[in-house]
């Protein structure tokens, strides 16, 4: 089984690629979701904030790669050659998926500037997104408290999606052809 997850920045392009990928008839496993459903779980609005506590508290508690421990039975009950991670948010997550999967793990580096990164959260209206660029500076500080600027620099590939929507969907898309 090949995977190949993708990690980046907040709004840097991770959730379109997965889309790209879902339109390729590829298993995407969402880490988010994970945290979202134990948003849900503990009775609490999905919110940047709740969603953020949730997230440090599931790492408190069971460690630094705990979101990737959850994905990996998600990931092989799709039982395909190839399963596409969407969300590493740290080394340790990393770590776990290289120890687990070993040689058939890419990391994918989805990279954009803050300014661009905004502006696509302004525009997406997810109910965690933030409201001014000054929270999504304070997102972007607590990820990297998780790892998250050490997961990229191991990232086998990077993108940059500074470009067009259909640049950036070619480049996903060949990834997924080399695979």
């Amino acid at each position: 089984m090949k995977i190949i997850a993708f990690v980046g920045m907040p709004a840097a392009g991770k959730s379109v690629a997965s889309d790209v990928v879902k339109e390729q008839n590829i298993d995407v496993v969402n880490m988010g979701d994970v945290i979202r459903d134990e948003v849900k779980a503990r009775g609490l609005d999905p919110t940047d904030v709740n969603t953020g506590g949730v997230a440090n508290d599931l790492r408190a508690k069971e460690g630094m790669d705990a979101v990737a421990k959850r994905c990996v039975p998600k990931i092989e009950a799709a039982g395909k050659d190839l399963v596409v991670v969407d969300g590493v948010r740290g080394i340790a997550e990393v770590n776990f998926f290289k120890e687990h999967f070993g040689e058939e793990f890419t990391l994918v580096f989805i990279d954009a500037p803050l300014a661009m990164r905004f502006e696509r959260v302004s525009n997406r209206g997810r109910s965690d997104d933030m409201t001014d660029i000054e929270a999504l500076k304070v997102r972007d500080e607590r990820e990297l408290g998780w790892g998250l600027a050490e997961a990229i620099k191991v990232s086998d590939i990077t993108i940059d999606n500074t470009g067009t929507i259909d640049e950036f969907r070619k480049e996903i898309k060949a990834i997924l052809e080399k695979a």
